[in-house]
């Protein structure tokens, strides 16, 4: 997967703990199985209203690690709870783009990854915005001895995404993850503030039925497809 092979690592870069697993749960547990390391960096999180209910950060942080134990996730960090760059991480973009990295426990400098997942361009979300903008912009080529940069770049759509503005977005990387519903259903499930009743998109209904969709694509059950930004042998 990824011309990766076992002990090689990914870096996945969440807008929020939730993203990792609304967004590429079954691609994780694919490449967990496989034997490559996967790190995920969750970069901010709220306590305050939310979806008509109340995002409790404590709460919130339980699920993460949950969810990141149920795909075999290494190293997991939620970078800002409750500051000022979590409630607007488009305002402080020089820091994001540090975190990304050169963060302490998962950035580019700290796992060296040779994949770096990071949210799509078009994201509905203006903290996805902010996300994707700074993570290509740490992953920008440079000399090796200035900082590390992933082979391959690679970006995911939230399920709101795809139903919203991705859906006919030209998604060529399509990864079959038939084998890995059981473990994506145990993470999303870990998110019980977060999901949603069908026929809302964040649904387990609805996630299911767009990687049925995306499967449709490659003649396998289920499916998850990604932008691709850079990819190198």
């Amino acid at each position: 997967m990824f011309n990766l092979a076992p002990g090689d690592r990914a870096l996945v870069v969440a807008t929020h703990p939730d993203d990792e697993s609304l967004g590429l749960a079954g691609t994780i547990a694919k490449l967990t199985g496989h034997g490559v390391i996967v790190d995920v960096l969750a970069v901010a999180l709220t306590s305050g209203p939310m979806h008509g209910g109340h995002s409790d950060a404590a709460v919130r942080t339980r699920e993460f690690t949950d969810a990141c134990d149920a795909l075999g996730v290494r190293a997991r960090t939620i970078a800002w709870t409750d500051k000022p760059h979590a409630a607007n991480p488009g305002a402080h973009l020089p820091d994001l783009v540090r975190l990304i990295e050169a963060g302490p426990t998962a950035s580019l400098a700290a796992t060296r990854p040779a994949v770096l997942f990071l949210p799509a361009a078009g994201a509905h979300h203006q903290d996805h915005q902010a996300v994707h903008t700074a993570a290509l912009a740490a992953a920008r080529p440079a000399p090796a001895c200035r900082r590390h940069i992933p082979w391959s770049v690679v970006g995911y759509d939230g399920p709101e995404d795809r139903a919203y503005l991705a859906a006919h977005a030209h998604r060529p990387l399509i990864v079959d993850t038939s084998s890995q519903w059981p473990a994506k259903r145990k993470a999303l499930e870990c998110y019980a503030t977060q999901l949603r009743p069908a026929p809302h998109p964040r649904s387990l209904d609805k996630i299911r039925a767009q990687d049925e969709a995306a499967g449709a694509a490659i003649g396998a059950d289920l499916a998850e497809r990604f932008a691709l930004y850079r990819m190198a042998a």
